[in-house]
């Protein structure tokens, strides 16, 4: 798609990668319908991207609620008279053992993340269809490939996502619908401040596994999409990409690897506060909102990439073992 002044909805767009991807979509000229539950940060947002000269409709939405979605479409076209670009990205998580998250958490999690990036595609795809061309992102992330301990709910989500991808394009392929894109963003770990408003049970304080990424690289990835849609794509360094190849040719030495790097690395020992953080609604209303999480300190990545780099060779040498 050639990016001219297209209309892109984007949800979970007050903060980290859905933050990300309005600005930089607000400095190529795009007309933007940004959606989220925090009308502050929402709004905050919407500054920040008129700012770089873009026009913008804030609308306050909860992705899980199809009613509210619709009219979130519908927003869009009465404003602009049509729909080009839609990213699901609006997502919620928590931290714990499946046994200690409380149920509603767990369902709530589903709901948002699964359920809203349905929601999502039923509103796109209709007027898209209708009008003859658009692109759907789906934003999902990597550990959909390599799901992780003390996030099942996440991890099922995003699985759940590439699967949703999928099955979409495969109904666009049986109408013949070469006009209308399905693509899948896979991010690794990013710089958000998803760990500061994710829910924990653990006990301890969670914090961004390395190698980290800024938000501004999948906002990159996400507008690439865009002009050139491909059916999934990762967003994130060689060690994402070799994890991923690596888990699906030795899949029990991979998993027991991540389970022990995320022990020791991803949950502090430092005591932290039980809390259900943003997943039954938007954090305090004042909260501005903000790509980063403060993760990406050159130092922490570095001493972190190291140990990285230790769990990734250890799982090669099995795959090369076994290959041998």
């Amino acid at each position: 798609m050639r990016l001219g002044n297209p209309v892109i909805v984007i949800t979970g767009a007050s903060s980290g990668i859905g933050r990300a991807t309005a600005l930089r979509c607000a400095g190529k000229g795009a007309r933007l319908v940004l959606a989220a539950r925090g009308a502050a940060a929402l709004e905050s947002a919407a500054r920040d991207c008129r700012k770089r000269g873009a026009t913008v409709v804030a609308v306050t939405a909860d992705v899980s609620d199809a009613a509210q979605v619709e009219a979130l479409a519908a927003r869009a076209v009465t404003e602009f008279g049509r729909l080009d670009v839609w990213v699901n990205n609006a997502a919620v998580g928590a931290f714990g053992r499946i046994a200690d998250v409380p149920p509603e958490d767990f369902q709530r999690i589903l709901d948002v993340n699964i359920i809203g990036y349905v929601n999502g595609a039923r509103a796109a795809l209709a007027r898209m269809t209708a009008q003859g061309g658009g692109v759907l992102i789906n934003v999902a992330s990597i550990v959909g490939e390599t799901p992780l301990p003390y996030s099942a709910a996440y991890s099922m989500s995003k699985a759940a996502v590439r699967a949703l991808s999928v099955s979409l394009r495969s109904e666009l392929a049986l109408d013949a619908r070469q006009d209308v894109s399905v693509c899948t963003v896979l991010p690794a770990t990013i710089d958000t401040p998803f760990y500061q408003h994710a829910a924990n049970y653990t006990g301890r304080k969670p914090v961004a596994m390395p190698p980290v990424y800024t938000a501004d690289r999948v906002a990159k990835t996400v507008l690439r999409a865009m002009r050139h849609p491909r059916r999934e794509v990762v967003a994130g360094g060689v060690a994402a990409h070799l994890l991923m190849l690596q888990h699906k040719a030795t899949p029990g030495a991979v998993e027991r690897a991540i389970a022990r790097q995320v022990d020791r690395t991803q949950l502090r020992r430092r005591p932290a506060a039980t809390t259900s953080g943003n997943v039954h609604s938007s954090l305090d209303a004042a909260r501005k909102g903000s790509v980063d999480g403060g993760w990406h300190g050159r130092r922490r990545t570095a001493r972190r990439r190291i140990l990285t780099a230790a769990v990734l060779a250890g799982a090669a040498a099995v795959v090369r073992k076994r290959m041998a």
